[in-house]
């Protein structure tokens, strides 16, 4: 068969269901292989938002997304999302064409070294240059791309490869058990916690895509032990639940950085040094036991003491086995602080201020959206709102971007997701800044026929920096701009546009859009004032029982 037939049949052998891209020329060979296989070609209007789908797609299955694009300027923007692939652990498989290698048919036009454009920022790059190679390389690849710790994968297949003959066949697919951790490994940190006098739990991003919910549900009903979350650790545990103290929003001064300050011990679940630091390690310090699937990468903030390699839910099962609520540990300045950060959190979520404040914003989000409701959120200041504010019912309904933290992201992961999660609710919430960046897939998802919301948080500026800047007492200059009239903007795609007039409108607009077909854009007039008065004036300003 054809090298490209031949590809495209690898790609059928993995699972693979759907590619995300933009072909060109050098791709017409594969195209036309997609067209006759049985895997969907999703069109979207830039390389950048087809890579954050199929990221997205990996981080919610656990198999890999597969993007397409062409040579040149097709594969340079691809390399944000297969930063935020890497950085994020989500496995994704990235397809780029290129001239013909055998002679050159317009000498250097368009051509980069895209393998070695590519080599920093994914666990494997290659050229495929015989068609007999396709099936080994595709097998490899997705084998690496799915191998803890997850991440991009890139294969550039020439087109003149691509229509030449290949007499190969893919490989057979065969699945692998993560290995169990070390017993002696565990009895260790079954020690190190029985005689720990104040445990804490931390639940990080791995947790949250190897399925360890009833694991660390059953840990923490068992012991009693508190528990707080990384930003993408939210919802492994339902944070309903009362020994819940919160998420590390920030990386110190927060409510539940004076609890990891107290704490002797915590046991980190699924954290690597990738995600923004949910607290800091000093020499002499806290203990800290490793829990994850492959070792802890020493940092200056992060040297844990023990590294428990392994297959996550197993490892938290075998700990659970030996462990119960310990007369040695003192939980109750923990409780004090859990008490403070209720209080705190829910303050102002009920003020109904025009424009809106983010407290308000979060509210009226959470109690609009159903538990399995997913929300992707873009990136910048109100996803700190969102990752403090907003209680996670279920793993992987709070999708953020805390390890690469680009903007862009928000819309095209909300695409993503629908297409995993068809009968979920699903909203993107995303600044006016980062939403312009990939407005373009607002037609995609019409196209789609998709039922999805998103919410365009309007200040006119990129807010998060301008706070910073005011923070650092500088002037405030180069970061307002203008915006399109966002409800003729979602109009102009087919999608159906919404702006809120007043605070009463924002819950009856949620409604009504997520009972509502197709794809429906709300604008929101924000108000960020509360940036300074929470997020820097009040943390300084903690009162003296719970320090």
């Amino acid at each position: 068969m054809k090298a490209s037939d031949l590809f495209v049949r690898a790609l059928e052998q993995e699972g693979v269901e759907c590619i995300f891209g933009i072909p060109g020329e050098e791709n017409l060979d594969f195209l036309e292989s997609l067209r006759k296989s049985k895997i969907r070609l999703i069109l979207t209007r830039h390389e950048q938002g087809a890579g954050f789908m199929a990221a997205t797609y990996g981080r919610l299955t656990g198999n890999v997304g597969v993007c397409l694009a062409t040579l040149g300027p097709g594969a340079t923007n691809l390399v944000t999302p297969a930063a935020y692939a890497q950085l994020g652990a989500m496995p994704m498989l990235m397809i780029t064409g290129q001239k013909p290698i055998k002679k050159s048919k317009q000498g250097r036009f368009q051509i980069v070294d895209v393998i070695e454009m590519m080599r920093p920022i994914t666990k494997s790059t290659k050229q495929v240059v015989n068609g007999n190679n396709i099936p080994a390389l595709v097998r490899e690849s997705i084998r690496l791309a799915q191998e803890e710790r997850p991440g991009a994968v890139h294969l550039e297949l020439p087109e003149d490869i691509a229509a030449e003959d290949a007499t190969a066949v893919p490989f057979e697919v065969r699945s692998v058990r993560r290995p169990a951790a070390d017993p002696d490994a565990i009895d260790q940190a079954a020690s190190m916690i029985s005689e720990a006098e104040r445990p804490l739990l931390l639940i990080g991003a791995a947790a949250n895509r190897n399925r360890t919910s009833d694991a660390l549900t059953g840990f923490v009903d068992k012991t009693g032990m508190l528990f707080f979350n990384t930003q993408m650790g939210k919802g492994v545990i339902d944070e309903r639940h009362p020994k819940f103290l919160g998420t590390a929003a920030l990386s110190d001064n927060d409510y539940c950085h004076f609890a990891i300050a107290r704490a002797d011990l915590i046991i980190n679940v699924g954290h690597d040094v990738i995600e923004k630091p949910p607290f800091f390690m000093e020499v002499g310090g806290t203990k800290v036991i490793h829990v994850n699937n492959f070792a802890a990468s020493v940092d200056d903030v992060y040297f844990p003491q023990l590294d428990v390699v392994g297959d996550i839910a197993h490892t938290v099962e075998r700990l659970t086995a030996k462990l119960g609520p310990s007369e040695s540990w003192d939980l109750s300045y923990f409780e004090r602080v859990k008490k403070e950060v209720d209080l705190h959190i829910s303050q102002k979520s009920e003020v109904d201020t025009f424009p809106i404040i983010p407290q308000h914003l979060v509210a009226q989000v959470r109690k609009a959206m159903p538990s399995d409701g997913i929300i992707t959120l873009d990136n910048g200041v109100y996803k700190i709102w969102f990752a403090r504010n907003y209680k996670a019912h279920e793993p992987n309904t709070v999708l953020l971007d805390n390890a690469l933290a680009t903007m862009g992201a928000g819309l095209p992961s909300a695409i993503g997701a629908k297409i995993v999660s068809p009968d979920a609710k699903v909203m993107a919430i995303c600044g006016d800044g980062g939403f312009m960046m990939n407005s373009q897939e607002l037609e995609t998802a019409v196209r789609l026929g998709m039922d999805i919301v998103v919410l365009v948080l309007r200040d006119d500026a990129y807010g998060m920096i301008k706070w910073k800047q005011a923070g650092m007492g500088l002037p405030i200059f180069g970061l307002d701009f203008g915006n399109p009239d966002f409800v003729k903007y979602a109009e102009s795609y087919g999608a159906h546009g919404h702006r809120v007039d007043s605070a009463d409108q924002l819950p009856v607009l949620l409604g009504s859009c997520l009972a509502s077909p197709g794809v429906q854009l709300i604008e929101v007039p924000m108000d960020y004032s509360e940036n300074e008065r929470v997020l820097i004036e009040e943390l300084k300003s903690i009162t003296g029982h719970i320090r």
